[in-house]
């Protein structure tokens, strides 16, 4: 994939997610749910049940921090212990943030980067208002993390890596920001078929959490090449109940589903 067509999906991306952050609606506009918005009466509290977070993680956050954006709960596998320090890639609202400042307490740091202005800006805000001082936003591109080597204990991120077009670029930003023995406990999508040509080239596919999805196999050899060890990816085939929801119609179930992504730094 060439450069031109990277920056493309980069600002159609960035485009996307700034519009939902100031619209105040989940998901990404596209009348769906989770990663894609929230169908009907659907809210996103029941699309985060869904997903697995409880009704206390639901409530625990400041409103308008959990937008529904997300295909997992990387809560339920990063372990976080007080005192440490967590990055969030893709930070979004802040959602997971919020839930991992409160397990890693006040001794504890979280750190949250999302290249998109509009996002970091309404997370700075939630942030402020619920008065969380061990949460730090900062814009960023994941490729290029704002963030120094080796200072990080846990990388978290809920269905954010699949929409860059530099995927290994980012597993090598996270390897270098972790400290040895840290960790990666990652939610994101995986393709389980070849998507056809033109929905590959559909932009609203990219933005979407679909077109941008690899191959579980493709993304273990990413992360063997940047160092990562004790890798394990599991895919979930009972996501594709609400993916089902994202596009209604499009069959996309067909071609990703939802993953959990681990691995460690010796």
């Amino acid at each position: 994939m060439d450069k031109v067509r990277n920056d493309e999906i980069r600002s159609a991306v960035r485009e996307n997610y700034g519009k939902v952050a100031e619209s105040g609606n989940a998901g990404c506009g596209c009348s769906s749910s989770s990663c894609c918005g929230s169908p009907g009466d659907v809210t996103v509290a029941d699309i985060s049940l869904g997903l697995g977070y409880s009704n206390e993680d639901v409530t625990a956050v400041p409103e308008g921090a959990n937008m529904g954006l997300g295909c997992g709960n990387p809560q339920a596998i990063a372990s976080l212990q007080p005192g440490e320090t967590v990055l969030d890639l893709g930070s979004g609202g802040g959602f997971d943030c919020f839930l991992a400042a409160r397990a890693v307490g006040v001794k504890g740091q979280v750190i949250g980067v999302d290249m998109t202005p509009e996002m970091i800006i309404k997370s700075r805000r939630n942030a402020e208002k619920a008065g969380f001082e061990n949460v730090d936003f900062r814009l960023g591109e994941l490729e290029n993390l704002p963030v120094a080597d080796g200072i990080v204990d846990v990388i978290i991120s809920n269905c954010v890596i699949n929409l860059s077009p530099e995927k290994e670029r980012v597993f090598r930003e996270a390897f270098r920001v972790l400290k040895p023995g840290g960790r990666l406990a990652v939610s994101d999508v995986v393709a389980t078929a070849e998507l056809p040509a033109d929905l590959k080239k559909n932009m609203a596919f990219h933005t979407g959490c679909i077109a941008g999805a690899s191959y579980v196999q493709e993304l273990e050899a990413m992360l063997h090449r940047t160092g990562f060890e004790q890798i394990q990816i599991k895919p979930k085939a009972e996501s594709k109940s609400f993916i089902r929801d994202w596009m209604p119609g499009s069959k996309i179930e067909d071609y990703v589903v939802s993953a959990t992504i681990e691995a460690i730094k010796a």
